[in-house]
């Protein structure tokens, strides 16, 4: 990939709001979105049509715990004193730098557990699993926050090792920042910690050491500062399950213009399970997957500044149920695949979406300066979209750029696209007309001068239902369905609940606010 660096102008006027303006890079497997504060980062943007209150979700106040619970680790939990914001007064339990033994960490009420820098599950075990692997679990419980206690403060599941981190759809886990706890944060603030990281040993191209050509290939973890590397030969390894889980305001740079998504995943194989995650106010991507296997169910991205589902490195992901909506005049592509730069390398990164409904809104975002169209798929990468609405109407909705003996691919069945006048958008090899004859509008149900009738800004409507969906029960892991997008109607509300909202997305009266904690 060419790394290109983002640019941010602090703007300040007499009784105006903080505003910042980025010019955002097209981001692939060496690039980062924007370079994050470790602090409140303010945008001024026009109010969305469904908002939310900032108050707690209780009218009663937290009240801290007596003290942090004994784990299994001899290390244990560090009494960090206490911290007090909106919600009420919460004890910090802080994990130590590195966990060598199983532990839990257990719902306690009026306890918050703290990342108080780089946390590392377990040991990385090498390459290929050994006798000598660590074998660490770090399980979560149901409704337990966990926060960064500085910008560089992430958690690092190393190869060999797993997180169990299962909330359910009335007590999610979340991942957030010291800033949120406080109550300092915004609809518009981002990059206050690092994010999620499951390192695990599937394959990967794009090596850093070895060579794909050899089986040996592994790369670092982008901007760690010691040693955090992933890949392997094992396309089923299990780094964990990740179940009905917030993660709110990453994307802290680590170091050397690099910084974390909401959740990065790197070689992970098909043994780990991920579903029902919600990425929020990432100041990079809402999730990036680099390389392995990753299979996906109800993935849901709010105001991601760079691109809201990022895959590349030769990783296969097969994602079925996702709401994609960025912040009204922010965020790059809503999808950008690729392993840009490494043509010759196999296995080729491989992306099928089905039941995924991506807005970007009224609002022009940064995306012509960077991605230029709303999706973007590039380098050696196949992707098949299906059942989808792509909403889009002030951007170009595709832009393919052909590199390499076969460039990239792209089919399409039963998708919708509501774009600007010129809808694609060429590169290379593939000049816009290939493109828009791969997406073959008026063929296999697809349509590119659809005519939203979205409501509460992604529930299908009149002209949404109307669309004949495309059976995906052959394809392994999807579900049929009888509609498109990720909404069927008002009726279906897998998405609340374990959710939180904001300005940007109404997600359901059940969920507390974004820039609140949950309570319960």
């Amino acid at each position: 990939m060419i790394t290109q660096n983002k640019l941010r102008t602090l703007l300040l006027a007499t009784g105006a709001t903080v505003a910042i303006a980025a010019s955002l890079a097209a981001c692939g497997a060496d690039d980062i979105s924007s370079p994050g504060t470790g602090g409140n980062v303010s945008i001024t943007y026009p109010p969305a049509t469904s908002s939310s209150s900032s108050s707690s979700s209780s009218s009663t106040l937290v009240v801290a715990a007596s003290g942090c619970p004994t784990i299994a680790d001899p290390q244990g939990l560090t009494d960090a004193g206490t911290i007090t914001g909106p919600t009420g007064t919460w004890r910090v339990c802080s994990l130590p730098s590195r966990i060598n033994k199983s532990i839990v960490l257990t719902k306690v009420p009026g306890l918050l557990y703290q990342l108080p820098g780089r946390v590392d599950v377990g040991t990385d075990g090498g390459f290929t699993k050994t006798a000598a692997d660590t074998n660490v679990t770090l399980t979560i419980e149901p409704g337990v926050i966990i926060y960064g206690g500085t910008g560089i403060s992430w958690l690092a599941v190393n190869r060999g090792n797993k997180i169990n981190a299962v909330g359910t759809a009335s007590k999610p886990i979340v991942f957030t920042s010291r800033d949120n706890v406080l109550g300092l944060n915004t609809d518009s603030s981002q990059g206050q910690w690092g994010g999620v990281v499951l390192m695990g040993r599937a394959k990967i191209t794009d090596c850093t050491s070895g060579s794909t050509a050899a089986g040996t290939c592994e790369r670092q973890t982008e901007g760690a500062a010691d040693p955090a590397v992933y890949g392997g030969a094992d396309d089923t390894d299990n780094s964990g399950r990740m179940s009905y889980v917030q993660i709110r305001y990453s994307g802290y740079v680590l170091g050397a213009d690099k910084e974390l998504q909401s959740l990065t995943t790197e070689g992970t194989g098909s043994g780990t399970i991920l579903d029902h995650v919600m990425s929020f106010n990432s100041s990079d991507d809402g999730a990036e997957f680099f390389g392995g296997v990753v299979n996906m169910k109800h993935y849901v991205v709010v105001g991601a500044d760079d691109d809201s589902l990022d895959l590349d490195v030769g990783a296969t992901g097969n994602f079925q149920y996702g709401l994609l909506i960025q912040r009204p005049g922010f965020g790059d592509a809503l999808f950008e695949i690729d392993s840009n730069g490494n043509e010759t390398h196999l296995p080729r990164s491989t992306l099928k979406v089905s039941n995924f409904t991506a807005v970007q809104g009224l609002v022009s975002s940064f995306n012509e300066a960077n991605d230029l169209a709303s999706s973007l798929f590039r380098g050696n990468s196949d992707t098949t979209l299906m059942n989808s609405v792509i909403y889009t109407p002030n951007n170009e909705c595709i832009r393919m750029n052909g590199t390499g003996a076969t460039p990239a691919t792209l089919a399409a069945r039963s998708v919708v696209l509501s774009c600007n006048a010129t809808k694609f958008l060429g590169g290379g090899s593939l000049p816009a007309a290939t493109v828009s004859t791969l997406f073959g509008s008026g063929a296999n149900n697809n349509n590119d001068a659809f005519t939203s009738t979205l409501t509460g800004g992604f529930i299908n409507g009149a002209n949404e239902t109307a669309v004949t969906a495309f059976d995906v029960s052959a394809l392994p892991g999807f579900t049929a369905t009888t509609y498109i997008g990720a909404v069927k109607d008002s009726a279906d509300t897998w998405y609340a609940g374990w959710t939180c909202n904001s300005s940007t997305a109404n997600l359901g009266s059940a969920n507390s606010a974004c820039t609140s904690l949950p309570v319960n």
